[in-house]
Formats: C-alpha cells, structure tokens, sequence
C-alpha cells in the first residue's frame, strides 16, 4: 500500500511540475526543471553487477480487468496498482532486476527482443493486450498501464490526462516563460565575421502543418514536445565566447560511431584536451568502454591518446549530466566548448522513451555551455528535422518538417531537440548544428555501424539483390563527416550556424550502377514490394547481424521514417560547400561503390552482406585461344600443346582490388594424357607486382597465369605461365605469347614450352568477341565493354613501357664504370 501511494504522489508531483511548466512559473531553476520532468524516467546507470531481484508482484485478474458493469474510467488506485503489477514482470528483462513505474523500459536496459518478450509475458501473466509499437512508443509500466485500462473499456488510449487542444499552431503559440528574477541579463557583443558564403541562421520553424486534419503524432507527445520546448526560455542569458579554437572540449558520444570518430579528428586536428562523457558505473567501467568502442571501428587506443582525454563516467539523462556539482561547476568554468554527439538512435522508441536522452540532454548541454565561462555548443542533429512525406526542399535554411507530421520518435526527438536550441540562441548561447543524413563506413578502413539502418539497407540491397524504388539517398561516409564536423568545432568564424553534412547524394542509378559494377545486378521494386520481398528472405533465412531490420520493416511507426527517407529530396548544403573550400578541405564526393568497397568487404566478412562469387553469372567475358608446343624441362619443344580458354571477370571491383581474371576451359596436351585437361580454377593476374621484375633485367611481367587442371583419369596438374614484355621491336607478338611450366600436383615442373594466340583470332575474340551479362541494358553494356578495354589497354600500355624507359635510363647512365650485371647484359 505504501508502494501505491509514493506512486501516486510521484505521479501528482511530475503533473504538477509539467502545469507549472505551462504556466511559466519563475523559482525553478534548468536543473530542477530537468530533474523533477526527467525524473524517474532515467534511473541512474546500474554497475555491472546487477541488484538481486525483487520478489514478483502478483495482480489478480479481477484486479487488472475490468467488470462487466465498469462505466470506462478507471481510478488511479486501479491503475497505480496495474502500473506496479507490470513494472514487476518488466524488471526481469533489465540489467537490474527491477524497474520503477515511471521509469523508461528501455532507459533501464531493455532491448527490443526483450520488449517482444515483455508483451508476451503481459499478455499470458495480466491478461493484458499491448501492441509492441505502443512498447516502443512510452515503455513506462505506468503508461502501459493506462493504455492496458483504456484498451479494455473502450476509451481512448491516452486517457483524459493526455488531451491536448489542437496541434495546428504557430510555434509563437509555446508558452513563454518569463525570465527569473535572478538570471543575470547580458546582451553578447557583436560576434565574428562569418566565412564567405555563410549565411545567418533561419528563424524558428513553425510547429505544426496548416490544418490538424494532417495529424499523425500521437497527442501526448505533441503535448510533451510543447513542455520540453518552453524549457529553453529557462536557460540562463551568457555573453558570446571567445573566437578562439578551443583547447579544453567536452565531448558526449565518444562510444558511437560517429563520436568515436570525432573524438580521433579533434586530437589529430587540434592542441585540445578533450573530455569525454561515458555511461558507465565508474571511472575504470568508463575507461574500459571507450577503448573497446575505438577499437571496434578500428581507431587507435594509445598512450597518446589516453594521454590527452580525461574519461568522465556521468549519463546524458540525468541532470548535470549525472557528475557532481563540483565537477559540474568545474567543467562550467574551465571548458572551452562542448560538442553533444550522444543520442539514442531506436527508429522504433518513440518520443517519451527517447527525449531524456535526446531532448533532456541536449538542454542540459546547453546548460553547461550558458553557466560560468561562455563557451559554444556544437549540436550533431541530423536532417531527420525534415522528414516529413512530402517536404520539397532539405537545405541549410529550409523550414523544418511540421512536426505533427513526424511520427518515429527518432525524428520527433532531433526536432525538439535543434528547435529548443534555437530558441537558447536568444539567450546569448551560441549553437552550432551539424546535421549529417546516413553516415556510412569508412572508406579507407570500412568501419561501419552495425545497427544503422543505411548499414542494414546496404546489407540487404547486396544480399537480395533488390532496391526499392527512391528519389535520393542523402549519405556520406563516417570519415568525412567526422572531419568536416571537427573542422567547425575548432574554426571560431564557423560558429552559430546550421551545416548538412550530407555529402553528395545518390539517385537511384547511380546505386544501381555502382551495384553492377561491384557485380551485384539488381533489380528494382517498388517500396511495398521490396519490402514484402526482404522480410520473407529475412525469416525464411535468417541474419542474426539483421534482426533489427526485420523489427523496422515489421514496425508501422517506422516505416514512415523509411518511406519519408526513400521519397524525400536531395540534401543542399551549399554553407557546409563553402566551409570546406574556406579551409582547404577534401571537398564532398559522391559515396559510390569505391568509397563503400572496405565496407563491403566487411560486411560481408560479418555475414550481413555478400560478395559476388566465381559461381555468379560473369560481369563480362570473352575467349582465348593459344597455339604452340612444350617439351621436357630443358629440352626443345617437340609436343603441341594448345589451349581453348574463357576468360571472365565477375565485377569491376574484382579488377580494381585484385586486378585479377577467372579462367576456366580445357589444355590440350598429349605430352600429359591423350585427352583435353580440365581447368578446375584458374587466376591470371594482370601486371603482377606492378609488372616490376624479378631479377634485374628487362623482361618485366604483363599477365601471369595460374590454373588447376585434372585429366580424363582424374589426375591432377598444374600449368603456370608468364607474359612478358622486353625492349624490342617486337611488341605485337609480346602481347599474344606466353611462356608455360606444367606438371604433376605437388611436383616440379616436367615441362615446359611457349604458346601464342594466333593473329587473326587476337581482336576476333578479345575485343570484337567481348560478351557482357544479358541484365544489363544496351548502354550499360557498351559501357561495361569499353571501362574494360580502356582499363586493360591502359594496364598493357604502362607494362609495356616499362622495360622501354628502364633501357633508356641505362642509355643515359654516364657513370665511368659499369656494374657485373651490365657487363653482362
């Protein structure tokens, strides 16, 4: 009974605190704002080793269901008490053990397998029938216990409590909070001159469409995103900082991916001494964590780099960050800036299971940033502030989506988020927003998030073979917005602006494209086709490393995230452009299927994606004929031996990275069996070794063959053969003959010889003879066939040259005396 009434009174005091929010109430500090409306629904961070388990409560079903003669409402002792009955079955899928009902399943632990589970266990333990996308919308047992009420008598699911007045309003319409008496007033001085081509930031974007008939947020959370922005107004006024690169930075997120990233490019890139923020238990737990994150995306864990980072075990959802009010006051005076990289990305949660991670702890970074020394909070938001269906334009300026049309809880946080940050700007603070679209692997190294959904759709595009029809993929890779990001920290005249760090986008036929160059032909479906098509693959055959993405396909809630992603517009980024060209950056490129081969490479490696095969149907192809004799090893050639080949490759990538051909075909040779040898498998690899020699000389390698042969008998061969090319007249025949060793498996070689593809039959099968996949278009073919030509032309060109320009060094060596070996030669 004492449980029910502390959950009752807990619950009077946060409707309490959220009327006085309304009412602009003065005396209550940002900090007690965040900590009375964060409250429980961020319970602080549970060491390693968990609590024991708190016995099981136990709820009669006469107490969870209603009666036949209930009128519909229940009173808040039922619910209190429901609210406790399933706050106890969900602490058995948290770390802890126990969950509070206020407190955010998902905050505490849970994982989106347990919350499927937690419906299943509330189902068969309290008769109760909760839909998982209500789960992920507000995973508090006591929410869950209101809708569990409003679900069996018929009433709507947020109850009274949660009505709100109509959401079609301006954002002039928030409430204002007036300014507390005590807050000091400081009017900021005039700041820097901006870099050329950066314009000031946009006014404050309206807050929801033109008519509430358009409406597909849920009312409680349009509700809640109204308290949380009126929070900004609470901030306390500050004076402009300093133009000066930073030297002591606060850093949150450095266990993410793009953190961890941001965290390597500010200590190379910068003199500063970086503070990171962990979710830990202590400094130790902390530590630990950080240097495992860096090394999972292949970064560096050094002396050096421990050297220059202080690790703070703290947590985004608490107030102050979870530090102490002496590190807290500290950090205030001696910071120089503070970089919030730290969100939690759940396309599923929705908007009161993430905002103390990503609404809460953006204002109290802002916080942070307006107490003591003034300091600039650089925010990495992210162009999901405009995805709406339908929105016709995504630049640095542009308005924001209308956030009643903005249901994923992911996109509702970001916007609340950047929206309330441009509202502190009012207050003196000066923010910068840093908003990337789909961050993808490291081009050189191929790190990549493992749960990014631009990861998990780039997984399946390979896998399957398909991709849905889409206007835009608006993605760049990790490394790039990682160093633009870092440029703008550190660069004073960047400050206080919006930047998309997009790069360049992709249209559906450069995807296409690039796929088909990588030798993975797709085709193209339509969105509800493709989708149907994925999740049958996904449960038929199923990818552990891709259960998330079955969870979004299967979710409504997030495939209008998915749907606004695939039809949105193209993001412009013309102030981000002129950033990078003010100081000298690598400028954006398109990420195209050079820039994602490492990642290919590891995802594949992971299981999630996968690589095209000797098996596959060949990119391209074409025949080799040869004609000539062998003999034994030291011995003239007296046996005719020829070769009847087909030469393949299975993806421009494999020319690129291996520049290696598939062989397959028959070796005549009586010398060996009276039959034709079959190759089993067969490489040539094209200018080996850079086509650099063995031995010093003048016979530098243009292709090297290597093929596994079997007989009519089942015996087994080996052949190996060498084009060179050499200073002389003769360069035509060069191109045409290969000198051959062949012999026993696991033997030396027995014989040995030399064969050349006949004259008439060179262009006739090589060039005119070219055949490409029958998938491919007519111009994508004509292309395939003249990327080849002029590649291997080029290849050709540069080995044949070689042995050219070392005898014409030779030439010009004015040296008196000449060395053995040019005596010899």
């Amino acid at each position: 009974m004492r449980e029910v009434n502390e959950n009752v009174s807990a619950a009077a005091e946060q409707r309490a605190t959220a009327e006085e929010i309304e009412r602009g109430g003065p005396g209550l500090s940002v900090t007690d704002l965040l900590a009375r409306l964060a409250g429980s629904a961020a319970p602080p961070t549970q060491p390693e080793t968990a609590a024991p388990s708190t016995p099981q409560q136990t709820v009669p079903s006469s107490a969870v269901a209603p009666s036949d003669t209930d009128t519909g409402s229940a009173t808040p002792h039922d619910v209190e008490t429901l609210a406790a009955a399933v706050a106890a079955v969900a602490g058995r899928y948290v770390p802890a053990g126990q969950l509070s009902p206020d407190a955010d399943f998902f905050d505490a632990g849970g994982t989106s397998v347990n919350a499927v589970e937690l419906v299943a266990a509330l189902e068969d333990e309290l008769g109760m029938e909760i839909d998982l996308d209500e789960v992920f919308a507000d995973a508090r047992p006591i929410n869950l216990a209101r809708r569990g009420f409003a679900s069996s008598n018929g009433a709507p699911a947020g109850g009274p409590e949660t009505a709100v007045p109509e959401v079609a309003v301006a954002a002039a319409a928030v409430p204002q909070a007036p300014v507390p008496v005590a807050v000091r007033t400081v009017q900021p001085p005039a700041a820097a001159a901006p870099l050329p081509a950066v314009t000031a930031p946009p006014p404050l974007p309206t807050l929801a469409g033109p008519t509430s008939s358009d409406a597909t947020a849920r009312p409680e959370d349009l509700a809640q995103i109204l308290a949380d922005l009126a929070l900004a107004d609470r901030l306390p006024f500050t004076a402009s900082p300093a133009p000066l690169p930073p030297r002591r930075i606060l850093l949150t997120g450095a266990t993410g991916f793009l953190g961890s990233h941001m965290l390597l490019d500010l200590l190379r890139h910068s003199d500063a001494h970086v503070y990171c923020l962990v979710r830990a238990a202590d400094e130790e737990a902390a530590t630990s964590r950080l240097g495992e994150a860096l090394k999972s995306y292949s970064l560096p864990w050094s002396a050096e780099v421990r050297r220059r980072i202080t690790v703070l075990p703290g947590d985004m959802r608490h107030p102050h960050l979870g530090l102490s009010d002496d590190l807290w006051n500290s950090l205030a005076q001696e910071l120089d800036s503070v970089v919030g990289v730290a969100a939690a990305v759940d396309f599923l949660r929705g908007y009161q299971s993430l905002r103390s991670s990503n609404v809460l702890g953006a204002l109290t970074l802002a916080e942070l940033a307006a107490t003591g020394r003034p300091k600039p909070l650089h925010h990495i938001s992210s162009i999901a502030v405009f995805n709406e269906v339908g929105i016709p334009s995504m630049g640095e300026d542009d308005p924001f989506a209308h956030i009643d049309r903005l249901i994923a809880g992911y996109d509702q946080t970001k916007w609340a988020a950047e929206v309330a940050l441009r509202r502190a700007r009012d207050h003196g603070l000066v923010v910068t927003a840093l908003r990337p679209g789909g961050i993808g692997g490291h081009s050189r190294t191929g790190a990549y998030n493992p749960q990014d959904l631009s990861s998990g759709l780039i997984s399946a595009f390979g896998r399957f073979r398909t991709v849905p029809a889409f206007r835009y993929l608006n993605a760049a890779p990790v490394d790039w917005v990682s160093r633009v990001a870092v440029a703008a920290v550190c660069e004073p005249d960047a400050w206080g602006f919006d930047y998309n760090l997009t790069g360049v986008p992709n249209t559906l036929d450069d995807v296409v494209q690039d796929m088909a160059l990588g030798g993975m032909h797709v085709r193209v479906q339509d969105w509800d086709e493709w989708r149907t098509d994925a999740l049958a693959r996904l449960q038929a055959d199923p990818v552990p490393e891709l259960a998330f993405l079955t969870r979004v396909l299967q979710s409504p809630t997030a495939l209008k995230l998915c749907e606004a992603t695939l039809k949105g517009p193209a993001a412009v980024a013309d102030r981000t452009t002129a950033l990078v060209e003010a100081l000298g950056l690598q400028p954006a490129a398109r990420y195209d299927a050079r820039a994602q081969l490492k990642t290919f490479e590891r995802l594949a490696g992971d299981g999630l994606a996968r690589l095209p095969h000797k098996d596959d149907q060949p990119y391209l192809w074409f025949d080799e004929t040869t004609e000539g004799s062998v003999g034994p090893v030291g011995a003239a050639p007296d046996t005719p031996c020829s070769m009847s080949l087909t030469l393949s490759i299975a993806s421009m990538h494999q020319l690129v990275t291996d520049r290696r051909v598939d062989v397959g075909g028959q070796v005549t040779c009586p010398a060996v069996h009276p039959e034709p040898l079959t190759v089993e498998r067969g490489d040539i690899w094209i200018r080996p070794e850079e086509g650099i020699p063995h031995r010093h000389g003048l016979r530098h390698q243009l292709l090297r063959y290597r093929m596994e042969l079997t007989d009519a008998d089942g015996g087994r061969w080996w052949l190996e053969g060498h084009k060179y090319a050499r200073a002389r007249r003769d360069v035509w025949r060069q191109t045409r003959t290969l000198t051959v060793e062949l012999g026993r498996e696991g033997e030396p070689a027995s014989l040995a010889g030399e064969v050349v593809v006949p004259a008439d039959s060179y262009v006739r099968d090589q060039i005119d003879g070219i055949k490409v996949d029958p998938r491919l278009t007519s111009q994508e073919k004509r292309a395939a066939k003249l990327t080849w030509l002029a590649w291997f032309g080029l290849e050709m060109g540069r080995g044949l040259l070689g042995p050219f320009a070392r005898a014409a060094a030779d030439l010009l060596d004015l040296r008196r005396t000449q060395t053995p070996t040019e005596h010899h030669r």
